[in-house]
């Protein structure tokens, strides 16, 4: 068996292209998952009874339906309701609602460990209940579990492979593309692994120096 490596390598064009998209849906996907993920840590330690019961229905639910599954739906079983998705509106915002469940716990865990004291001494300062919320609970809450969080937007990103299920010209479909094309599977996919690896490596570190920087300082 001859291995043609180059042949695949031939249609880089078609990975550039699904490198790029895998890369779209994780922006926004994590920045809008992550986004929504705090909201939801909030409104189950702060809400109203009602608004805890509503995130907790929708943590509990994706937290205990597979992936693929929330997005087929979106996909396939909105149409029924008279709704209909583009591919890539459906992945994204399968991405954003799957991130956002596990991030709203992941925030929870953070935001519980906060010492009292610190926020008696905030609020001591007259500052309001979402002053304190956003400039002494929720910067080192970050912090604490931003290694956690870092691995839930790389996990989503990998899941970003399902979204060629629906034909989003993601990295995954077009390693099928071209096998399709070639019928080079096995150099496809170790190629596309390969891809997939060294983006998560990449993005673990972006995330890590771009945290303290950033998103909740030093």
């Amino acid at each position: 068996m001859t291995f043609d490596f180059l042949a695949v390598l031939a249609e880089w064009r078609l990975l550039a292209r699904g490198v790029l998209w895998t890369l779209g849906l994780t922006a926004v996907s994590a920045t809008i998952g992550v986004a929504l993920g705090v909201a939801c840590a909030w409104a189950r330690l702060h809400g109203p009874g009602w608004l805890k019961a509503v995130v907790g229905a929708y943590v509990e639910l994706i937290r205990n339906t597979p992936f693929i599954v929330q997005l087929f739906f979106l996909f396939f079983g909105l149409p029924g309701a008279g709704i209909k998705l583009s591919p890539e509106l459906a992945s994204v915002l399968a991405m954003v609602v799957n991130l956002g469940a596990y991030a709203a716990e992941i925030v929870r865990a953070g935001i519980a460990t906060t010492p009292k004291g610190q926020i008696e001494a905030a609020q001591s300062l007259a500052l309001s209940e979402m002053q304190v919320f956003t400039r002494v609970v929720l910067p080192p809450s970050l912090k604490r579990v931003w290694p956690a969080l870092v691995s839930q937007i790389i996990i989503v990103m990998l899941g970003s492979a399902v979204c060629g299920q629906i034909s989003t010209p993601e990295l995954s479909y077009a390693a099928n593309l071209i096998q399709s094309n070639n019928f080079r599977a096995f150099e496809a996919f170790i190629i596309a692994t390969l891809v997939y690896l060294a983006l998560s490596m990449a993005l673990r570190r972006l995330l890590n120096w771009a945290g303290p920087r950033f998103i909740f300082g030093k």
